[in-house]
């Protein structure tokens, strides 16, 4: 156990001074500039959607909303209820009567209270509203992504993919590595 613990240690100190040797091979780094040659754009085809808003008038038939009431139908109810009491001869007819006469009663308030007592249509009006809808209008564009660039350096032709044009000259990193 202590044996394999030593020559783990050993070995990362080797790694270690490996890497720091090859840091200080590398030499200094410095920045030069090179003639562009040439710059050609780099493009795809992409869809667009542009939204369009297309609007009209509809006339639009409306019901005035008005609170509806149950008093109508209670009173009717009561109202119907006591005139079956009153026809009816015997007892049990009278009860028959009163329950038919509730139940008319009802009905015929509850119609006069929701009518007002006049014509279907009454509560009906129309009116002019604006009714809109969006569509999406598709079209192609080109559109650049990057730039494929020669460029001159020390008499050398070189060419590399960038994400903006460089203009006349592009930014060098130069470094000197020895080989070992």
């Amino acid at each position: 156990m202590k044996h394999s613990k030593k020559v783990l240690g050993i070995g990362a100190i080797a790694l270690a001074m490996c890497a720091s040797v090859q840091v200080f091979a590398r030499g200094p780094v410095k920045y030069d500039y090179a003639s562009v040659v040439e710059v050609e754009p780099i493009t795809h085809t992409v869809r667009v959607s542009t939204p369009r808003k297309e609007c009209w008038q509809e006339q639009v038939v409306h019901e005035k909303s008005r609170h509806r009431s149950a008093s109508g139908a209670i009173l009717g109810g009561i109202i119907g209820a006591a005139l079956g009491n009153e026809l009816g001869h015997k007892k049990s007819n009278k009860r028959v009567g009163a329950v038919a006469g509730a139940i008319l009663g009802s009905s015929i308030g509850n119609n006069i209270s929701r009518n007002g007592g006049h014509r279907r249509n009454h509560g009906l009006y129309t009116s002019v509203e604006e009714r809109c809808r969006t569509y999406n209008d598709y079209h192609e564009e080109e559109r650049v992504s990057g730039y494929n660039v020669r460029y001159r350096y020390n008499g050398e032709t070189y060419s590399t993919v960038t994400s903006r044009d460089p203009g006349d000259s592009i930014k060098l990193k130069v470094s000197i590595t020895p080989i070992l």
